[in-house]
């Protein structure tokens, strides 16, 4: 499943921004405060959602009338957020929306509207397979069935709590298959805070094995599970690491006497590795970059903020193609980056800018700016285009 577009209204510093046709990799790029943070964070909120109910997403943001755009009024505005994507159903790629808008009512969240929406057939209307209000609504339990005509269809009466998601409690029912279908969809979403600190140390050996946490604070257990489970994935990292870091022969999850895993960095020049609280912050996020892009079940989304930081400039093109690959093997990626370099590995159609005005933020796409796509196609390279002012609006005013 993959996002097609993205509609938002209200939501923060976007105010009313419909981003359309994204591609499977897409670089965002745009000064400090212009909102790249915060185009993640519509993802985050979600799976913030889901995990828990509205109120509680909210109220980790600073409550609703923080996340409503300045100059709305909070007892007429809702925030939306529509998201398209692509989902196979009977053996048919369908496009199917899910909109979800969310008011303010005596002081609470509420969701004033929920749908799950796709079209049965090649013509007419999409259907509503999924339609909440307040916590009121309906959701249809036979979609699969498409030789019933439409009014034959069973829908099945419903309620939630008005501040809970409709696809939370109805998606653990496998007979609501599209809002199951879309709860796995965001539950196995990555959108990645990644710490250092928390990446380094001594760690339990119990817990999450298979896939990076966000934070990163499970990677040697992570670590060790490929180098149990999946030897050609490491042994791949392992070489990309020896090439792209000076000196670092191999990494090895060992297990301590006391019980707990850490790393360990083998530098070729010396006999007695490095544990990992003492190597650098680069060689530290190179490793763990490395095992999130290598992970054997990509995550169908991957959100990384700046991925550039504390690494060689120099490494970056390698970095783009790699998270390319990652999308190439089903996982979507959205990367933010003030890195020139990174984005030279770009292609036109990748790439949008942010531009604040007035408080409220816009998106331009490169392949809609008629210069920066005739210089591409005379072999020009977007970070060089960037540099030399060509992303219009994008620089601080």
């Amino acid at each position: 499943m993959r996002i097609e577009s993205i509609r938002l209204k209200n939501f923060k510093a976007f105010r009313d921004i419909h981003l359309r046709d994204i591609p499977a990799f897409f670089v965002v790029v745009g000064a400090n405060g212009s909102g790249k943070s915060t185009l993640f964070d519509v993802f985050g909120f979600l799976h913030d959602c889901l995990k828990g109910n509205v109120r509680q997403a909210l109220d980790k943001r600073g409550r609703f009338r923080e996340v409503l755009s300045r100059g709305c009024d909070p007892e007429k505005d809702a925030i939306l957020i529509e998201l398209q994507y692509r989902m196979e159903i009977t053996g048919v790629e369908r496009l199917v929306t899910y909109s979800l808008e969310i008011g303010e009512e005596a002081g609470s969240p509420v969701v004033l509207r929920e749908v799950l929406r796709y079209k049965r057939g090649r013509y007419g209307s999409p259907f509503h397979f999924l339609d909440f209000s307040k916590g009121e609504g309906y959701a249809i339990t036979n979609e699969e069935d498409f030789n019933v005509e439409d009014e034959l269809l069973e829908n099945e009466t419903q309620k939630v709590s008005p501040d809970t998601l409709a696809i939370k409690g109805l998606g653990q029912f496998e007979r609501f298959k599209a809002a199951s279908a879309f709860r796995r969809l965001i539950e196995n979403w990555h959108v990645s805070d990644f710490h250092i600190s928390a990446a380094r140390g001594r760690k339990e050996a119990s817990g999450d094995t298979e896939h990076l946490s966000e934070s990163g604070d499970n990677l040697p257990l992570v670590a060790r599970y490929f180098h149990e489970q999946h030897k050609e994935v490491f042994e791949k990292i392992l070489s990309t690491m020896a090439r792209r870091v000076p000196g670092v022969a191999s990494v090895e999850p060992k297990l301590m006497d006391d019980g707990y895993l850490t790393l360990r960095f083998q530098d070729g020049s010396f006999k007695t590795p490095f544990l990992d609280r003492y190597v650098s912050d680069g060689t530290i996020k190179m490793f763990a970059y490395l095992t999130l892009l290598h992970d054997p079940k990509p995550h169908p989304l991957l959100c990384v903020e700046e991925p550039e930081n504390q690494l060689y400039p120099q490494l970056m093109v390698e970095l783009a193609e790699e998270f390319r690959a990652y999308a190439k093997r089903g996982g979507q990626v959205f990367v933010s980056t003030h890195s020139p370099d990174f984005l030279n590995a770009m292609q036109l159609d990748e790439v949008c800018w942010l531009v604040k005005r007035d408080g409220c933020t816009d998106i331009h796409r490169a392949k809609d700016n008629a210069q920066v796509a005739a210089y591409m196609a005379e072999g020009d390279m977007l970070g060089n285009l960037w540099n030399q002012g060509f992303f219009d609006g994008v620089d601080p005013q």
